[in-house]
């Protein structure tokens, strides 16, 4: 019988760049996965962002109206003080209207307290989707370049974005 030489050299290179594309699109996986809960964590984030947004306007909206109806009470109180010296009314009725005018001056400042209680949820969600964003890229970059340190700091970035994110609820 004849020996049947079969090149290995060729082999173990083939075996070689298999193993090399098997843990390539073994850490890509990990990649696309980690991406996938960044872009869900951006998502939840901007509707947050969001629905804060609205929350902070209505509630200094609101405080605006309030506002209005104090000045439009320190009005009559100023026309009721100036009926009491000409003696056309009595004094309650202008103390009243000065009453009504404190009880709707601490409303104002409650809305606007809490509007901007809603405006400071709102800035730590926009933060956190920039964050996203940017981890997001920087990760897509790290695959076409295949560099593992930029899937780590876009996952560092990422992790400071759920810092923002869970500031924003808190």
């Amino acid at each position: 019988m004849e020996d049947i030489e079969i090149p290995i050299e060729h082999l173990h290179e083939t075996i070689q760049e298999k193993a090399a594309e098997s843990h390539e699109s073994g850490w890509f996986k990990f990649v696309a996965i980690s991406t996938a809960f960044m872009a869900v964590f951006a998502a939840i984030s901007g509707l947050m962002a969001g629905h804060y947004s609205n929350e902070a306007l209505i509630e200094q909206i609101q405080a605006s109206d309030q506002w209005s109806y104090y000045q439009a009470k320190g009005i009559k109180a100023e026309v009721k003080a100036l009926q009491v010296k000409t003696g056309i009314a009595d004094a309650t009725a202008a103390q009243k209207y000065k009453t009504e005018q404190e009880e709707i001056k601490k409303e104002a400042e409650k809305l606007q307290k809490e509007s901007k209680f809603y405006l400071t949820k709102h800035v730590k969600l926009a933060q956190s989707v920039t964050l996203f964003q940017i981890a997001i890229a920087i990760s897509a970059i790290s695959m076409l370049t295949k560099k593992k340190s930029l899937w780590i700091g876009s996952l560092v970035i990422s992790a400071i974005g759920i810092i923002f994110f869970v500031s924003g609820f808190i």
